[in-house]
Parts: structure tokens; C-alpha cells; sequence
């Protein structure tokens, strides 16, 4: 897996005006199963966010979501095979799968089928990420703390 995120950053110069901050290649990897690779693109820790100040979001300790008030946007490559894991979070998650098909399991054993340009909200419920496919699938997703 070598999961390749360009990822552009807009922020202000000394005098208020609009430039491009950053313009790479996402860095912050992480995998935490057989067949998952995760890269952060960008997270926020208070809501509403801070827009002016120099932090890069990507600068995150990756550890479980949600951050308390906060937000995590990150992309995932799920292999084909990929290990099974059920998990929550709590939060919101907004789902869109770019690449690829998927299949989201709850746990009542209930099943989803997603493809590339389907889009989900996931609230809070257990659920696993199945890629029965033959081709990697690529999903976006954006976390938002949430009460329980």
C-alpha cells in the first residue's frame, strides 16, 4: 500500500491576505490493521476553529477520534482482504468513498454496499469496513465530536 494524498492548505500572510500554506503530499500515516492505511489531512480542536494561526492540523498524535469539540480529516485505502474490525466512535463521520466498492457491516450483521461517489453518515454505530472487491477502495471521511 502506498496511499498518495495531495494536500493543499489555504491560510492568510502578515498582511490578511489569501495564499496557498502548504501544497504536498500528506505525511501523517498511520495503519492500524492488516490491509488499512490512513493518512490525516487535517484536524481542529475547538469549534468554531481557529483560521488565522500557523498550526499545521496535520501535526496530530494519532490516537482514537474524536478530538473533545474538535474535528479529523483523513483518507483511508482499504485492500482488498482487509482485516476485520468493529468499532465506534463518537461522532458524526461523513462518509464518501472515492475509488473503489466496499461493504459496511453493523453490528445487527446488517450490510451496505457503497461504490465510488456514494456518500454516508455514520452516527456513533458500531460498524466494519469490508473490501470483498479485487481493487483497493479509497474513502474520505470527516469526524466531528459529538455527545453520546
Amino acid at each position: 500500500m502506498s496511499l498518495q494524498v495531495r494536500r493543499v492548505v489555504t491560510g492568510h500572510d502578515s498582511h490578511g491576505k489569501s495564499v496557498i500554506k502548504i501544497d504536498e503530499i500528506a505525511t501523517n500515516k498511520r495503519s492500524n490493521r492488516k490491509g488499512l492505511e490512513g493518512v490525516v489531512v487535517w484536524t481542529t480542536d475547538s469549534a468554531p476553529a481557529d483560521i488565522w494561526g500557523d498550526k499545521d492540523g496535520a501535526d496530530w498524535e494519532v490516537s482514537p477520534p474524536p478530538i473533545p469539540n474538535g474535528s479529523i480529516f483523513r483518507v483511508s485505502e482499504y485492500s482488498p482482504g482487509v482485516e476485520s474490525r468493529m468499532h465506534r466512535t463518537d461522532s458524526i463521520d461523513y462518509v464518501i468513498v472515492m475509488s473503489g466498492e466496499i461493504d459496511m457491516r453493523l453490528d445487527d450483521g446488517s450490510e451496505v454496499h457503497l461504490k465510488a461517489g456514494d456518500v454516508m453518515v455514520q452516527r456513533g454505530t458500531y460498524h466494519d469496513w469490508i473490501n470483498r472487491g479485487d481493487a483497493p477502495c479509497v474513502i474520505a471521511f470527516v469526524l466531528l465530536d459529538a455527545k453520546r
